[in-house]
């Protein structure tokens, strides 16, 4: 074992024996380190200088396991565009710990495409180069959107390719999580009538979730409201990026209420409920406009694992007095959603609070205005700061009939504040800092990626990652990065899970 630049406390390996396949990464010939976050190494607690280098590009390959590591392939199940799957786990990650940041918060590290795990299903474990930059730029874009994330601390070039319909730059990225505790977690114990860990689980994730919960009366009910509250959040947080997450599994829904696993994911353009990016959603299950509902449904199969610990006793009566108390909390969600919602989207069209009927029937018309004409939905947005500051010329150049937008526009000033110039350019301000101009657009991601894999050449994914780190910002340097991709690209486009 090396010395390590990390200073680990690994409560999952120490706390939950059983839950997991102790296990080690498999080594590279060639690691290279084409990724690293100093930011978010100095935020973890690490030195920068030190493993921003051969040192870091060892470790981060997995060619050298630190001090302190335990590395781990997590054991967990998953409803799989809604089939049961009872063991999936981290066929192709190891936990590698869990480090304290500078906030005093838990956060594991993770490898991904670091090889075969007793969880790989015949697969060989490996990661392709691209859909690790992938996640990169997503992932950062969405901290810098202020949505719950994982972070991508590193991606290392393996020097050796990996097959898939082609042979492909091999890669391996680190994760930073507050957890990995998943939905398909609790599920993958209950599947297995082990009620007793189903119960050391929760009270792992309330340990490290919802600390004000342990010990407490109805705990695991609290807990499930928890999870449904926050997921509810980062819901409403997604509709208003128009992000498409793509497969929102169950093994993909997290307890710590992060979003994770930037596979087949996207961002709208043209508004569209119904858009679908994901070449193996066939069913459009998981497209834009279902994600609320599929949370709904992913929540329910979480309050299904806990009924056991919140009935408490086994009786008839216990178990059908904890149905009718999970079953509030999941029919509580659409209500949690959808305040969250209203609030983002109050924030975005610049409006304090009033009426909430009033307000919901105003946003819900915009949107709908966006869907009639095919308008882009980040520029539609951001140029309704512009018409709040008094020039509405960008935001009628987006719709065919310069006019379409009149009637909804009158509704919009009346409901504003004010009207005096100072408190308009106000408005347009608290407006630019919540609608971004720039987004992951799916032709910049692509492009970015290509000139990694097929060119070797990092430059326009760093251009891009600076871009993003930056969303609000409308600059000469960002202009490239806020207009949409022709139609004819759009209309064709199609995101792979990156296995």
């Amino acid at each position: 074992m090396a010395a390590s630049p990390f200073r680990f406390d690994n409560t999952y390996a120490r706390e939950l024996p059983g839950f997991y396949a102790p296990w080690k990464p498999a080594s590279v010939p060639s690691p290279s380190l084409l990724f690293f976050n100093p930011e978010l190494a100095l935020e973890l607690g690490l030195d920068p200088e030190l493993l921003n280098g051969p040192e870091g590009a060892a470790i981060f390959a997995g060619n050298r396991v630190p001090e302190g590591a335990e590395p781990l392939a997590q054991a967990y199940a998953g409803h799989q565009f809604g089939a049961f799957s009872p063991q999936l786990g981290d066929g192709r990650a190891l936990l590698l710990g869990e480090v304290i940041d500078q906030l005093g918060q838990r956060r594991d590290i993770m490898l991904k495409g670091s090889g075969r795990t007793p969880f790989s299903r015949g697969g060989d474990g490996k990661a392709a180069l691209g859909p690790m930059l992938r996640e990169v730029l997503i992932a950062e874009a969405m901290h810098a959107l202020g949505i719950p994330t994982t972070r991508a601390l590193a991606v290392v070039g393996t020097g050796e390719p990996v097959y898939r319909q082609q042979p492909l730059p091999g890669a391996v990225l680190t994760r930073v999580a507050a957890s990995h505790l998943r939905v398909g977690t609790f599920e993958f114990f209950s599947a297995r009538n082990e009620t007793q860990r189903v119960r050391q689980l929760a009270e792992y994730a309330m340990a490290r979730h919802d600390p004000d919960l342990v010990g407490t009366a109805d705990r695991y009910l609290a807990l499930l409201k928890r999870v449904a509250q926050r997921q509810a959040a980062l819901i409403a947080q997604w509709m208003n990026v128009g992000f498409i997450h793509g497969v929102m599994n169950t093994d993909n829904v997290t307890i710590s209420g992060e979003t994770i696993d930037y596979g087949p994911c996207a961002f709208l353009e043209a508004y569209n409920p119904d858009a679908v990016f994901s070449s193996i959603d066939h069913g459009g299950r998981y497209a834009y406009g279902n994600q609320p509902l599929i949370a709904r449904w992913s929540l329910a199969r979480l309050a299904e694992t806990l009924l056991p610990l919140i009935a408490g006793e086994d009786s008839q009566g216990a178990l059908s007095k904890a149905i009718g108390q999970a079953t509030e909390v999941i029919d509580a969600f659409p209500e949690w959603y959808a305040a969250a919602l209203l609030k983002g989207q109050r924030e975005k069209l610049g409006l304090q609070a009033g009426d909430d009927q009033e307000d919901r029937a105003l946003a819900a018309d915009w949107l709908t205005l966006l869907h009639e004409y095919g308008v882009d939905f980040t520029l539609g947005w951001r140029r309704l700061a512009a018409a709040a500051a008094g020039d509405e010329m960008p935001l009628r150049s987006l719709f065919p009939d310069p006019q379409a937008p009149d009637a909804w526009l009158a509704r919009w000033r009346s409901r504003g504040e004010g009207g005096q110039a100072a408190e308009s350019a106000e408005r347009a301000g608290r407006m630019r800092r919540v609608n971004p101009a720039v987004i992951p657009r799916n032709h910049r991601v692509e492009e970015a990626l290509s000139a990694a894999s097929e060119q070797g050449d990092l430059a326009p994914f760093h251009r891009l990652l600076t871009a993003l780190r930056h969303p609000y910002d409308e600059t000469q340097e960002q202009a490239e990065y806020t207009e949409p991709a022709g139609a004819e690209v759009t209309a064709c486009y199609r995101t792979f899970c990156g296995t």
